[in-house]
C-alpha cells in the first residue's frame, strides 16, 4: 500500500523491455491488466474503501471506452502496450473491470456493468472472428482449469454469474452448457488444461475429478450454494 499514484492506484514492480517500449528498468508502475486485481484484492481483505480503493476504482473506470477497456500502463511504464490495434478493448482488462466493479459497495457503476457483460458476451458471439489482443475465445478457451486466474471459459462465467441482467442472455446460457456438458455422472469436473507451476495441486492434474475445479463449474450452474 506504500506505492499508490496520485490518481489512486496502486504501483506493482514490473520490467518493461526497452524494445516493447519501457526503460527496460524494474519501474513501480500499472497496467490496466493488473491494476484491477490490487485493488479487488484491498477490497477483499476489508481495507477501507472510501479511503485506500474507491479513488483507484473511480480513475480506472473513467478509462471505459464503449467496446470494454483499453490497453493502458501508467507513465511510468512509457509506451508499452499489448499486441493488439490501439482501439481495440483488452477482455482480460475488461473482465477483471467487471468483476472488481460487481463488488465495489457503489451503485453508480451498474449502467457500466451492463455494458461490460455485453462486450464479453459479444466476444463470444463473434469468438470466431474477433480477437482482440490475440485473446482467443476457441478450443483452449473452452477448456476446464483451476483456478481462475486468467481468460478462459471457467473465469468469465464466473464473472458474468455475478451479474443478473444477463442470467437468460442466449450467449451466457451457451457457455453454461458447454461447461454442464463435461460433467461426469457423478457430477464432479475433471481439469483439461493445468497451469504447469502449480503441478501437485489436486486441480493441477487432467487424470482425475477435481473439488476446487468442480466447484468453480458448479457454482454458476446453481448446483451448490
Amino acid at each position: 500500500m506504500k506505492h499508490k499514484d496520485s490518481n489512486g492506484v496502486y504501483q506493482s514492480l514490473t520490467n518493461i523491455p526497452k524494445h516493447f517500449g519501457g526503460n527496460g528498468e524494474d519501474t513501480f508502475g500499472w497496467c490496466l491488466c493488473d491494476a484491477p486485481l490490487l485493488l479487488h484484492a484491498l477490497l477483499k481483505a476489508g481495507i477501507d474503501y472510501e479511503t485506500h480503493i474507491k479513488k483507484g476504482v473511480d480513475y480506472l473506470s473513467s478509462l471505459f471506452c464503449d467496446n470494454g477497456f483499453p490497453c493502458v500502463v501508467s507513465s511510468e511504464l512509457g509506451k508499452f502496450r499489448g499486441p493488439g490495434r490501439k482501439d481495440d478493448c483488452c477482455p482480460y482488462a475488461t473482465l477483471i473491470m467487471l468483476n472488481l466493479l460487481l463488488d465495489v459497495p457503489e451503485a453508480k457503476y451498474k449502467a457500466t456493468i451492463n455494458k461490460l457483460a455485453n462486450v464479453l458476451l459479444t466476444l463470444w458471439e463473434n469468438s470466431q472472428n474477433s480477437h482482440p489482443y490475440m485473446f482467443y475465445m476457441g478450443t483452449d478457451f473452452r477448456k476446464l482449469k483451476a483456478p481462475s486466474i486468467w481468460y478462459d471459459i471457467v473465469s468469465v462465467v464466473n464473472v458474468l454469474n455475478k451479474c443478473d441482467t444477463i442470467k437468460n442472455d442466449k450467449r451466457y446460457r451457451e457457455m453454461l452448457l458447454i461447461i454442464q456438458s463435461k460433467q461426469s455422472k457423478d457430477g464432479l469436473f475433471t481439469p483439461e488444461s493445468i497451469y504447469q507451476k502449480l503441478k501437485g495441486w489436486e486441480f493441477a492434474q487432467k487424470k482425475i475429478p477435481s473439488p476446487y475445479l468442480s466447484y468453480l463449474c458448479l457454482k454458476p450452474l446453481g448446483q451448490i450454494w
